[in-house]
């Protein structure tokens, strides 16, 4: 059973949300803090002139909101969210917070991923707690 677990988020349709939610329940210690944490990358400066002025804000809010429905749900759970590189931002975070499991979703790996890597596999290479990788 663990007491600080980490359960990155990924919006997108590739990552299923429920299986990482279930997970973390059931590993879970009854008095364990559960931390959601999305990372929002950075938009390149050519391609933030075209999006609407408060664009950012807006989806931060989103985010959130979503993130605290998230939470909502499981014991002693929070939403955060912060900004930059997902795989690097996720072991910063850790290394300030020190989990002591990290679960992460996971897609199967395409060409691009054996190339240029995954999130998942930055993760599980670098963290240094134990990491659950579910897909």
């Amino acid at each position: 059973m663990y007491h600080n677990i980490l359960v990155p988020i990924a919006f997108d349709t590739d990552h299923d949300t429920t299986a990482p939610l279930k997970l973390a329940r059931m590993l879970a210690t009854p008095n364990a803090r559960i931390t959601l944490l999305h990372v929002i990358e950075h938009v390149p400066a050519y391609a933030i002139s075209y999006m609407p002025p408060d664009y950012a804000n807006e989806t931060r809010k989103a985010i959130e909101a979503q993130l605290n429905e998230m939470a909502a749900t499981l014991p002693n759970a929070v939403g955060e969210v912060i900004e930059g590189h997902s795989g690097r931002s996720i072991l910063d975070w850790t290394s300030e917070h020190n989990p002591d499991l990290i679960i992460i979703a996971s897609h199967r790996p395409g060409m691009q991923e054996v190339i240029m890597g995954s999130t998942a596999t930055q993760v599980v290479r670098h963290a240094s707690c134990a990491v659950h990788v579910v897909r």
